[in-house]
């Protein structure tokens, strides 16, 4: 009886029995809800699946961090900005392999926008690097319970009304040097723009010049900056918000609306994305997690709980696009950027923290 007990033990002892294993997914605050974790992990039980959907700790904050974080290879899906995939000095496309878009287990990806399904910077080569999430502009969205009239120009954001109620990323410079550049009445990725010239990015590095004024002008004007998402309190008018979040605000009673500047609002799109080092029945399983995210369910979520625009045609509605058909207007998309012009936009943003010096 001893030798049968003893060979039961043995048998179903964790070194015996196939531990499930995890599939470890790396996102943007908010997108990927406990209950997206839970249904997930459901249709994988039920179809045999011994993987479980994690949502790791860390939460993504911008290009270089992200590149960092899928570089250590515990990363088996992430939610990248679509810009980062190919942007120089930052090889993220190097970490991820390409989408098979016909897979059996993707059946929702027919029903995505087909203008946002193969944009050369989210490829390699023919190889496509990304699946459309969800998008959104990065705006600044103004609390109308306590304003009457919102800037109308991105320059009226220098206005000495708005100091100290203006807050702003901090993790991502590029957006910050955008508003800067729009408010300069220039073109938002004019840094990017003319970085391969090499006497129009040492203007731009002028410590006395108009954009490294214009970006501590606009930087002293802010009372707070945020890291990994907006927070819309109450002693702040104006915030900068990629989208998700206001809407959450708004949920609980409040009034948060983006502010519609004459210049407009440069636009980005966020996207699933497999590493390299996927296969076998944990690839698969990734499919089935990036075909829940693109079905109906999430992406109205995408549009009413988080403010953004979906990558489905699947919804009932998508507001933003349908107020402005041309809202992923080329001119205003982030791009991949250069090495060259991050590095002058995070000097950049460094002096004008530190007051311009």
């Amino acid at each position: 009886m001893r030798k049968m007990l003893a060979a039961l033990v043995l048998a179903t002892s964790p070194c015996m029995v196939g531990a499930t294993e995890s599939l470890n997914v790396f996102t943007w605050d908010g997108y990927v809800q406990p209950e997206d974790v839970a249904e997930v992990n459901a249709i994988l039980k039920a179809q045999g699946y011994d993987i479980e959907v994690k949502v790791i700790d860390t939460l993504a904050e911008g290009p270089q961090q992200m590149y960092d974080t899928l570089r250590t290879g515990t990363v088996d899906i992430a939610f990248l900005t679509l810009n980062y995939i190919n942007m120089e000095g930052i090889p993220t496309a190097n970490l991820l392999q390409p989408i098979d878009t016909d897979s059996p287990r993707l059946p929702n990806y027919r029903h995505l926008s087909g203008s946002l399904t193969r944009i050369g910077m989210g490829m390699d080569g023919d190889d496509v690097l990304y699946i459309p999430w969800g998008g959104g502009a990065y705006g600044i969205w103004a609390n109308m319970d306590k304003i009457d009239t919102p800037p109308a120009r991105v320059a009226d954001l220098l206005d000495p009304q708005w100091k100290g109620k203006l807050s702003l990323t901090l993790g991502q410079v590029q957006p910050n040097i955008a508003l800067a550049l729009l408010a300069a009445g220039k073109p938002p990725f004019d840094v990017n723009d003319v970085s391969g010239d090499r006497a129009a990015l040492q203007a731009y590095s002028d410590p006395n010049g108009e954009l490294q004024g214009m970006v501590t002008a606009l930087y002293a004007q802010v009372g707070h900056f945020w890291d990994t998402g907006p927070e819309f309190r109450d002693d702040l008018l104006l915030v900068a918000s990629y989208g998700p979040g206001a809407s959450a605000h708004n949920a609980e009673g409040n009034n948060w609306q983006m502010v519609r500047f004459e210049e407009g609002s440069t636009v980005w799109l966020d996207t699933i994305n497999f590493a390299r080092h996927l296969n076998g029945e944990k690839l698969e399983a990734a499919e089935i997690f990036a075909n829940h995210f693109i079905g109906k369910d999430v992406q109205e979520r995408v549009v009413n709980g988080l403010g953004m625009v979906a990558a489905s045609t699947l919804v009932d509605a998508n507001p933003l696009i349908e107020a402005n058909p041309d809202f992923y207007d080329e001119s205003m998309f982030w791009p991949p950027y250069t090495k060259a012009a991050n590095n002058l936009m995070e000097l950049i943003s460094k002096r004008a923290l530190q007051g311009g010096s």
